[in-house]
């Protein structure tokens, strides 16, 4: 029986380019494991889109003397371009400055306000002198006063992930200009996160089968007693209160990013002819399993803050899984915009084809701790594995048979043991990967199937059917029938990961329509079918390369 899967997928702030470490964070994971769900033949619904408020926004604007608008349109427009060319497969990529995200987000403010669990009070905000303007948390920086990491923001520690005010760093300092803030007295609203502690604290009893860096930083933050928060702020950009006498104020963009899961769900199936109320498949009665794919930086807001909101409003359905992932770095530094430290997607695409680095981030992925990006690792994993070992496989099976049988793949005689082992070895390869893309475990998934394309060359280097075919046409035949039985079950298993290349494969293979139409079922291959005339897979690099890269940065 078929399932619904939700898949919400973190929304990237609307100043500044997506780069890798955001691709192998949320991005790619969602997407490998939005296909494998479609392909099973489940109903998937992947959101997200850009996070258009915020004082960041407003920042750059003022910076390149252009609207607030103006700069959200041009990140979403390069958002939307980048996501498409890496092949990330969503069923909605919206934004945050829609009629329908206002209307949502208005709707779960005074739903919750009415609920008493939005309360009014003041609370004391950053004001910065020189700059004659208040200050977001982010705007403010410090030390963390629990870990005593220099760079804290005042939302947020990267380092020790403790969500803060900025009122609590140590040596508080605007980011903008370097002076010191001063601190005001302004009325706001706060969502009363205390009256959800014992109830999220039962229910993550129920997520032990959470990664443990997301279950262990949930359970211990709960431990320490939660606080309220303000979610609002003394600004224009954004959405307004809707109450009357705020007109100056603002909804906080992190309270209204979250709500994007739902406004985009809702904004989708608006779209749906003759069904405006399918979200509620997706969001009501747990019929369906929500994941929420997220960087380890958004964890306390996806497991703490959206499960309170949800449980305030009612009737919505909590997280089932937040496979949040870890850091990725750049040559053993931090990802780093303001240090110019950073490889952007979209300049990555510019000058390669997207399944190398979709390979790379899947075989390298951060799941469970920080991991590494370099150009070095980038070209020895393309030619030495994606071309060396995949790629050759598939190219010298299919041309030296599309050469030697009439274009068409020959009729099998009897499998010997060595053929029926790697056939056999082929369909428990499916149910392995099947569990543990079911766990969000890509890493490990796409290791099991690089390992049983590597198998396949060996059982090509034993029966040699190039020297085979110059004494019994039919031997060879029979070897090259089971090569390319395994060379269908990876275009199948591949295609998660590497969408591209998988559908190059599936026509190579003579079939016509699109990979995921085929199903997650080994598919062994058809006697007598015709094959089209293959071409490489992937395309091997030059060593240059990895000199003039680093030289580029």
């Amino acid at each position: 029986m078929s399932e619904k899967i939700f898949i919400g997928v973190a929304w990237p702030y609307a100043n500044s380019h997506i780069h890798l470490g955001h691709a192998a964070g949320a991005y790619l994971p969602a997407d490998i494991f939005a296909r494998f769900q479609r392909m099973k033949g489940n109903e998937v619904l992947m959101v997200s889109g850009s996070d258009e408020h915020g004082t960041p926004i407003t920042i750059k604007a003022e910076q390149e003397g252009k609207t607030p608008e103006q700069v959200a349109d041009y990140y979403h427009n390069q958002f939307v371009d980048v996501f498409n060319k890496f092949g990330i497969s969503f069923d909605l990529y919206t934004r945050t400055e829609t009629a329908n995200h206002y209307a949502v987000t208005q709707d779960i403010f005074l739903n919750l306000y009415n609920k008493g669990f939005i309360y009014k009070d003041t609370v004391l905000q950053a004001w910065c002198p020189q700059c004659q303007r208040f200050l977001t948390d982010r705007y403010v920086e410090g030390v963390c006063p629990l870990c005593n990491a220099p760079d804290a923001r005042g939302d947020q520690c990267d380092v020790c992930g403790k969500p803060m005010n900025p009122v609590d760093l140590k040596q508080p300092h605007c980011k903008l200009c370097g002076g010191i803030p001063e601190f005001k007295n302004s009325e706001h609203f706060f969502l009363k996160l205390s009256a959800f502690q014992d109830k999220l604290i039962e229910w993550i009893k129920t997520r032990d089968f959470w990664k443990p860096n997301v279950f262990h930083f949930t359970q211990h933050y709960l431990e320490e007693g939660l606080k309220d928060r303000a979610i609002t702020r003394d600004m224009e950009w954004g959405i307004p209160i809707p109450l009357k006498g705020y007109e100056g104020k603002r909804i906080y963009v992190w309270f209204d990013a979250v709500i994007g899961y739902l406004s985009a769900s809702k904004e989708w199936s608006a779209k749906l002819p003759g069904d405006p109320d399918k979200w509620r498949s997706f969001w009501q009665n747990g019929e369906a399993k929500p994941y929420y794919f997220i960087g380890k930086d958004n964890i306390v807001f996806h497991s703490i803050i959206w499960p309170a909101m949800l449980m305030g409003y009612g009737g919505l359905d909590l997280p089932y899984d937040i496979p949040a992932n870890e850091f990725l770095t750049f040559e053993m530094k931090k990802f780093s915009k303001s240090h110019n430290w950073v490889v952007n997607l979209s300049d990555y695409l510019s000058r390669y084809e997207a399944d190398p680095l979709r390979y790379l981030l899947s075989i390298n992925m951060p799941e469970t701790n920080d991991t590494d990006f370099s150009w070095r690792e980038f070209y020895r994993r393309n030619n030495d594995e994606l071309v060396a070992t995949y790629g050759n496989l598939v190219h010298r099976v299919l041309t030296f048979t599309f050469k030697n049988y009439d274009g068409s793949i020959p009729t099998p005689g009897l499998l010997d043991q060595s053929g029926q082992e790697l056939i056999t070895k082929t369909r428990e390869t499916f149910k392995k990967v099947d569990e543990l893309l079911g766990q969000c475990k890509f890493k490990d998934s796409i290791r099991v199937i690089m390992a049983l394309a590597q198998e396949a060359n060996r059982y090509l280097d034993d029966k040699a059917p190039w020297k085979a075919i110059k004494v019994d046409k039919a031997a060879a035949g029979t070897s090259l029938y089971v090569a390319i039985s395994v060379i269908s079950g990876l275009r199948t298993l591949m295609y998660p990961f590497l969408p591209f290349s998988s559908q190059k494969l599936h026509q190579y293979l003579g079939y016509s329509g699109d990979v995921q139409s085929s199903g997650w079922i080994f598919a062994p291959a058809i006697a007598g079918q015709k094959l089209v005339s293959p071409q490489p897979l992937f395309i091997k690099l030059d060593d240059k390369m990895v000199d003039s890269e680093n030289q580029r940065e």
